[in-house]
């Protein structure tokens, strides 16, 4: 008989899947907020509602990146708000770790535990999470959530 999955595995699972819905070639990234093991909001990378995307028409590049798209974790954020849901105090799993700005709003939102998948690139939000008391946990490609890494503040 199979283990049953961890419940950071179970929804980092479930952001996974969510990131198949993105739009934006360059990167697929999903965004599951989570309290008390029940899903409030889900968001992943795509154009700003009602405009073309970057699959459709190309990237809208600016420095480097594709500025066509909200990421993952705003449009989660922001599904939240739209449908009256309050996320203070969740948990939030990210199929990538979130970029400075994201990471802004996740604080700012009221989000306490941050969960990603592989890291992406700003490693500001280490040191300031530390700072915050906010909880980042790395979890590694195939491995269960016993097998969790607390990201240490650098």
């Amino acid at each position: 008989m199979d283990e049953r999955a961890s419940w950071d595995d179970y929804f980092m699972a479930i952001a996974a899947q969510v990131a198949t819905r993105a739009t934006c070639d360059r990167k697929h990234v999903g965004a599951v907020i989570v309290r008390q093991r029940t899903i409030l909001s889900t968001g992943y990378n795509g154009s700003v509602r009602g405009l073309e995307h970057c699959d459709e028409v190309g990237h809208m590049m600016e420095g480097g990146h594709c500025v066509r798209t909200i990421h993952a974790e705003a449009n989660a954020i922001i599904q939240a708000a739209r449908n009256g849901v309050a996320i203070d105090g969740a948990d939030i799993y990210i199929t990538a770790s979130p970029c400075w700005q994201c990471f802004k709003m996740i604080v700012n939102a009221g989000i306490r535990r941050i969960i990603f998948g592989e890291f992406y690139r700003d490693a500001r939000i280490y040191k300031v999470a530390s700072t915050l008391g906010i909880e980042l946990l790395q979890l590694g490609e195939g491995q269960k959530g016993a097998d969790e890494k607390k990201v240490p503040a650098e």
